[in-house]
């Protein structure tokens, strides 16, 4: 039982890295995926393995994420918006 939630765990976490990582509107650092990994279980597990919706569920959750989680989600997304505009 305990090989089966260690599993399940890196399972879950490598699922949310990944989400955290590949989302194209908050491109997260490994900062954030260091920062965000717990809110992103604790708050969107029931989303896991769709990326998306993973990422929705963050977003739409960023008042109950962790200071440090939210600090890195608003400096990552003002960056891909800064970036976003040069673009243009």
């Amino acid at each position: 039982m305990t090989r089966y939630k260690t599993i399940v765990s890196l399972f879950a976490f490598a699922t949310t890295a990944i989400a955290l990582q590949t989302s194209p509107g908050l491109a997260f650092s490994s900062e954030a995926q260091q920062m965000c990994s717990g809110d992103a279980m604790r708050l969107c597990s029931s989303e896991i393995p769709d990326i998306p919706r993973i990422r929705a569920c963050m977003v739409r959750n960023k008042a109950q994420v962790s200071p440090g989680c939210r600090a890195v989600m608003d400096r990552e997304h003002a960056a891909a918006r800064k970036r976003e505009a040069a673009a243009q």
